[in-house]
């Protein structure tokens, strides 16, 4: 006879929510047995002459043969020659990832895995390796196109990153620390990150395991479609937290089209300095709502300074297309092919206006302005309403930081104005709703101060070291 066995229900419904959350688990095993084969490893040899050692003359603390040196020369200068005390000759070695993306040998990887390489090694899955030549670099993107002397090989599916949502699951192969072929997977974390000095790439945020050694590798959605190429990490430690950042493939394919045409890549640039437009700003520009990129300032003779564009004017639109962020122009203008004509909106004195600019091409090298000094106050240190102690430019002081005005803030004191004010910027214009004018002189400062009501918000254009920007101050007055 035959018993029947009853389960209690907790043990029931623990055993289906399990089976449950296995079957929910993504599989990738078809996607690496299919698209593994188009991943390289790219090992690299560069002859380093007159010594070895960083900036300060002291001994890497990795041996040249593990992977960790790589990281670690990104962040070091490389030594001047001539150093004593070092061999005058050696060799520095480094490795990375790539991808094969035409099958008669084209590999994208990033700019870094390559710069000053005197040999470039591929290494394919099925163990066979190729000198490779190095068509062009970009260190912008960090996207470095290079070509091996091939003929069939396997090729990845590039996907459209527009079309990633964060949250969705990413597969990273690559060879951090020198293990080739290695598959991490984790989700999107985030998409158009602007990082440091990387104006151009809307960086695609993920917590997929990245480490030294997967830099150039390809970043895969679950299609097995190339979205990204995995290029930088945040980390305390030099290895994975959890914070990487790849290119997406559509900003990398444009790179590379340019790289194989002509071995550079060509950006348009327009000449303004922009920040954010907070809601506050919004407000006393009489801006609807937070948008656009308000220009700062505008370099003399530039693209946008011919077309009439003026700090403090509001950049809407670029051809037609919205400017949400900032940072969204930048992209845009980088994009635009270098003589073409476009059309910016603008928001200027509480109104909208069109404006057309022949775009410029972003030299090689940037000219850096260097800060001024600050001078004596023209009057004693008396300050004024907001709390602020003033001084005029010198002719030599307008002469070393050149500008024509502007007033130089020696003091804030006591707190008596709330703003991001410090000692050292210098004041260069005022802007309200009803009024947007150059400060010349503490007396036509003052004279403006005097028209608002102590309640009232002032927004000042302001040059701090080799910036411009905008900031709000509040008076005492202000109940905010």
């Amino acid at each position: 006879m035959m018993r029947k066995i009853l389960l209690p229900f907790w043990l029931i419904l623990v055993s289906f929510t399990t089976y449950a959350q296995t079957r929910d688990l993504p599989d990738f095993t078809d996607l690496v047995e299919k698209q593994g084969a188009a991943v390289v490893n790219i090992s690299t040899t560069q002859i380093i002459r007159g010594g070895s050692g960083n900036a300060l003359g002291h001994p890497f603390p990795f041996d040249e043969n593990d992977p960790a040196f790589e990281l670690f020369r990104r962040f070091f200068p490389q030594p001047q020659p001539g150093q004593p005390g070092v061999p005058r000759e050696q060799e520095s070695k480094s490795l990375g990832s790539g991808f094969i993306i035409s099958a008669d040998g084209h590999v994208l990887t990033n700019a870094h895995v390559v710069d000053g390489a005197d040999e470039v090694l591929v290494k394919l899955t099925d163990k066979r390796e190729f000198k490779a030549k190095v068509l062009g670099t970009d260190k912008r993107s960090d996207i470095a196109l290079i070509k091996i002397e091939a003929t069939g090989l396997p090729v990845v599916k590039l996907g459209d990153p527009n079309r990633l949502k964060v949250g969705e699951w990413v597969v990273a192969i690559g060879s951090p620390f020198g293990f080739e072929n290695s598959v991490t997977a984790g989700i999107v974390s985030a998409k158009g990150r602007e990082l440091p000095q990387e104006n151009y790439v809307p960086f695609i945020q993920t917590d997929a395991a990245i480490n030294p050694g997967n830099s150039g590798g390809p970043l895969f959605n679950m299609k097995g479609e190339v979205v990204g190429v995995n290029s930088q990490i945040y980390s305390r430690t030099g290895g994975n937290m959890g914070l990487a950042f790849a290119v997406p493939i559509d900003v990398a394919m444009e790179v590379q089209s340019q790289l194989k045409s002509s071995g550079r890549v060509s950006r348009g640039r327009i000449g303004v300095v922009i920040q954010e437009v907070t809601k506050e700003l919004a407000d006393s520009f009489g801006l609807a709502k937070p948008a656009g990129a308000l220009v700062n300032a505008t370099e003399k003779a530039g693209p946008a300074d011919k077309a009439g564009i003026e700090a403090g004017d509001i950049i809407l639109k670029f051809d037609g297309k919205p400017v949400v962020q900032s940072r969204d122009l930048p992209r845009m203008v980088g994009s635009t092919k270098p003589g073409n004509k476009s059309v910016l909106q603008l928001w200027r004195k509480g109104a909208t206006k069109d404006v057309t600019v022949v775009i410029g091409e972003i030299p090689d090298e940037k000219v850096v302005l260097r800060p001024g000094k600050r001078g004596k106050p023209a009057e004693p240190a008396v300050a004024n309403r907001l709390g602020l102690v003033l001084s005029e430019l010198t002719p030599e002081q307008k002469k070393q930081v050149k500008l024509e005005h502007g007033l130089l803030v020696e003091d804030v004191r006591n707190g008596a104005t709330r703003s991001d004010l410090r000692p050292g910027d210098i004041i260069l214009g005022l802007i309200s709703k009803s009024v947007q004018t150059e400060i010349k002189s503490i007396e036509q400062f003052n004279k403006l101060l005097g028209q608002f009501d102590k309640s009232a918000s002032v927004t000042l254009l302001v040059r701090r070291g080799e910036n411009q920007i905008f900031t709000i101050i509040k008076g005492p007055g202000d109940p905010k």
